[in-house]
């Protein structure tokens, strides 16, 4: 099963759906701004990506500026501000069975199809 974590605002989350899109593959579109993870669901991506949450974090949005940055926040803060905030979501991540990437670079997601 492969998921894709999208926001369709977001040019480089298109360019993702549209690479899956052209992979013939099944997959499942999730809106993440509107239908937003669990903490549970984050850190399950966080693992498959294996990453740190602070990873995942979009450290260039305002919200993250000016609530969070320079903070000494735990793995569980920053998950919780993902999940209150998702736009600080890093996008897109494609989730392919129990492997998930980031989709920047695009080739990123090129790799986890041909697997």
């Amino acid at each position: 099963m492969i998921t894709i974590y999208h926001n369709p605002r977001c040019s480089k989350s298109r360019q993702g759906l549209q690479a899956l899109e052209n992979s013939g593959k099944e997959f499942t579109v999730k809106k993440y701004l509107e239908d937003i993870p669990s903490e549970k669901e984050l850190k399950d991506i966080i693992q498959k990506l294996e990453i740190s949450p602070l990873e995942l974090v979009r450290k260039n949005e305002a919200i993250w500026k000016e609530l969070y940055k320079g903070k000494s926040l735990s793995d569980a803060d920053i998950i919780k501000a993902m999940v209150t905030h998702p736009k600080l979501i890093e996008r897109p991540i494609v989730i392919k069975n129990d492997k998930a990437v980031i989709g920047r670079p695009l080739e990123n997601i090129t790799k986890l199809l041909g697997n």
